[in-house]
């Protein structure tokens, strides 16, 4: 009776013991996520960053003579350079754009051009929106009243966007220097990422970092690479044209875009107001380029995207979608790499099951 009575008390020791190791084990990764949870979305896009920008990197190492250090410092220049630029273009054209309609406004300067004439042709809703627009045209003032409810309801929310929009801005900029940090230590990441897999999911552990590789670049390329040449050139015919606020509506098609909805939704009605204001010639040419840049996703995608990572389309929305619900305007590019990684790991797993 003595022994077992010992054998159970050293079983309950083991136990307690064992509970008391796995509990401060998770104490410790509840404190170290509490504490590194502002760092997680810069982290997680500077891994995005790097794995996609990774074969410029190898490249561009090559020519330095192999100073790894010197092409990664180049490359988050390149980076911040090319994101921050058309940014400030775009939020000065902004602040321009709002400074002379208020300059504008204030000395009753500022004039609404009528509508098209073809406007009040369209079925449906053309009517009443030639009559209003053309009410607007004729007593702006009629056309402030109506809109001054609105107006104060949604400014905070619209200025607290914008302050949302600068904030994701500085954080691309840190996950463009973590993303730096990561391409000098490639190699030490690539066994730290091999070794999860294989601790999650076996000794085939190093397929799927191929795997997950392979599938952040294709959907990088194909989905953020096309929204980004289609809102470029999209956006080069609104300056051109002298759009105003072409800044806003450049940022509204790049969004649009991501997730995966056409851009002609936001170029619609701009290509409605260069008829307005503008000769036939000028505003058919925009419009063509407009339009044919909006469908050229159906030419580049596949290019960029290439071969090897067939991710539907439908998961590349919901995740562009859930992830902006989720983490803002950087959940865009989050959601959609994430869910796509999630599905082809969900497949493979599913093929190798079956196997």
């Amino acid at each position: 009776m003595k022994n077992s009575s010992s054998q159970l008390d050293e079983q309950a020791h083991s136990v307690i013991a064992i509970a008391l190791r796995l509990s401060f084990i998770a104490f410790l990764f509840i404190i170290s996520f509490k504490i590194l949870a502002p760092f997680v979305l810069p982290i997680v896009w500077g891994i995005i960053i790097s794995i996609a920008v990774y074969p410029l990197f190898v490249r561009l190492s090559k020519i330095l003579g192999g100073k790894d250090k010197w092409a990664s410092a180049i490359i988050v220049a390149i980076g911040i350079a090319v994101f921050v630029v058309p940014f400030a273009v775009v939020i000065m054209s902004t602040v321009h754009g709002i400074e002379v309609f208020l300059a504008k406004l204030n000395a009753g300067t500022f004039v609404l051009p009528p509508p098209p004439e073809e406007l009040n042709q369209w079925r449906v809703f053309g009517g009443r929106l030639y009559d209003f627009w053309l009410a607007s045209s004729n007593n702006l003032m009629l056309l402030i009243e109506k809109l001054k409810p609105y107006l104060t309801e949604y400014l905070p929310t619209l200025f607290s966007s914008a302050a949302g929009v600068v904030g994701t801005i500085f954080q691309f900029i840190f996950s463009v220097i973590i993303a730096g940090l990561f391409l000098v230590n490639a190699d030490g990441g690539k066994k730290a990422a091999s070794g999860l897999f294989q601790t999650i999911i076996g000794k085939e552990g190093d397929s799927f970092v191929t795997l997950s590789k392979g599938t952040i670049k294709g959907v990088v390329q194909g989905v953020l690479g096309t929204a980004i040449i289609q809102t470029i050139f999209i956006g080069i015919g609104m300056f051109v044209i002298g759009v105003p606020g072409a800044g806003i509506w450049t940022v509204l098609v790049l969004i649009v875009a991501i997730i995966q909805l056409p851009p002609s939704l936001v170029v619609l009605p701009v290509i409605i107001y260069v008829f307005s204001v503008e000769s036939t010639l000028v505003a058919v040419v925009f419009a063509v380029w407009s339009f044919v840049w909006s469908a050229s996703d159906n030419i580049i995608k596949p290019m960029l995207m290439g071969r090897g990572v067939e991710v539907p389309m439908l998961v590349i929305l919901l995740g562009s979608i859930g992830g902006m619900i989720a983490f803002g305007i950087i959940g865009l590019f989050i959601g959609s790499v994430t869910l796509a990684i999630t599905y082809k790991i969900m497949i493979a797993l599913g093929k190798r099951n079956q196997a």
